[in-house]
């Protein structure tokens, strides 16, 4: 160990954050010689600015936010261990809902359904009434990406047909009862607590969107890294002790009943349990794998909606921030808790950025694949 014992890491209430919860909760944290404080924030943009100024050491975080602020010179950080698979969803209110089973028959393609959207957009347009609003939890956000890309999908110009808006987590739902927001993209629970007290409907998940897609990281100041690597190694493998132990369904009653504290998510523990059984993946098959691909994918948006130039050296950003070689090195010195197929550098990953229209993503070329879409905001 290097001496320093303290460590500062922000977390947004939301159910992936339970990497970081259990190995606090749990003692994983103590067991590897760190004394963490863990500082639930109110918001994504909170966090980004602590993580800069130095406040926080590191936080669960919105991978591209990751991206873009390193990108942008705001801070210098590094995603050595990704937190989390899938979990979020698209929900619409009931009354966006009804107009939207009024257009025609429910499908199970979420294609079709987004051109139902398109379809009552138009409606609205016909009879002077103001665009839909959306809601995303921040502009650099897998949520941002994810809703732009259906709608887009569907014939609905995000930026043209609907106003889209930014609401921290936990605020998502009283907006929508509110009538402040006809729908919103946002992570597990906040989807199911809407549709549990009937104030929206999903109408599509991330493991629909993209079977196994990536969510948040951890991010860490580059600083801390480097002028604490025993520390930081510390810090990851206590996370994938703890990411182990959520992902276990023999753990899950216990895990629900941590998350609903007040202090972590503060949601029912229905709406909690919900997104475990069947979406949320923290661990297995290498989730905890700060992947290049994905961050490469995440690049290609940015560039698709405008947020970054065309001639921007996507990979070399990529490289900065993806940090797989330090969530190995971690892995490695544990039981085995890492796949052999993925503990070496030149292994095959085993997931490709497939989404549910089937367009094939290319991680060597995220420019082409960023203009070949019909609809978007790419910029020279």
């Amino acid at each position: 160990m290097s001496g320093f014992l303290d460590l500062r890491l922000g977390f947004i209430p939301l159910t992936d954050c339970a990497p970081l919860a259990v190995a606090k909760t749990m003692g994983f944290f103590a067991e590897e010689g760190l004394e963490v404080e863990l500082s639930r924030e109110a918001s994504w943009a909170t966090v980004r600015d602590k993580v800069a100024v130095g406040a926080l050491d590191g936080a669960h975080m919105l991978a591209p936010m990751a991206l873009a602020a390193t990108g942008a010179g705001e801070a210098d950080i590094i995603a050595p261990m990704a937190l989390n698979r899938n979990g979020s969803a698209i929900t619409v209110s009931r009354t966006l809902a009804g107009a939207l089973h009024a257009a025609g028959p429910a499908s199970p393609d979420g294609p079709a359904t987004a051109a139902g959207l398109a379809g009552v957009v138009e409606a609205r347009r016909v009879r002077g009434e103001p665009p839909l609003t959306f809601a995303v939890v921040f502009p650099y956000s897998m949520h941002n990406y994810f809703l732009r890309y259906w709608l887009a999908q569907g014939g609905v110009d995000p930026d043209k047909d609907v106003r889209i808006v930014v609401i921290p987590p936990p605020r998502m739902v009283e907006q929508m009862r509110a009538g402040a927001v006809d729908g919103f993209c946002v992570g597990a629970p906040w989807n199911a607590v809407a549709e549990a007290e009937g104030v929206g409907e999903i109408l599509i998940t991330a493991s629909r969107f993209w079977p196994s897609g990536p969510d948040k990281v951890l991010g860490m100041a580059a600083r801390f890294a480097s002028t604490r690597p025993d520390d930081l190694k510390a810090c990851l493998r206590a996370l994938m002790r703890a990411a182990a132990w959520a992902d276990a369904p023999q753990n899950h009653e216990v895990l629900v009943e941590i998350l609903a504290r007040p202090e972590w998510v503060g949601a029912p523990a229905d709406a909690i349990a919900r997104a475990l059984k069947s979406e949320i993946v923290f661990h297995r098959d290498g989730s905890g794998l700060p992947m290049p691909e994905h961050g490469l994918w995440f690049a290609s948006q940015m560039v698709r909606w405008g947020q970054a130039g065309a001639d921007a050296d996507l990979e070399a950003l990529v490289a900065r921030v993806y940090r797989p070689d330090l969530y190995r090195a971690a892995a490695l010195t544990l039981d085995p808790i890492l796949d052999p197929a993925l503990s070496f550098e030149d292994a095959a990953t085993p997931d490709a950025a497939r989404l549910f229209d089937q367009r094939p993503f290319d991680p060597a070329a995220p420019l082409a694949y960023a203009s070949s879409f019909a609809i978007g905001r790419l910029r020279d």
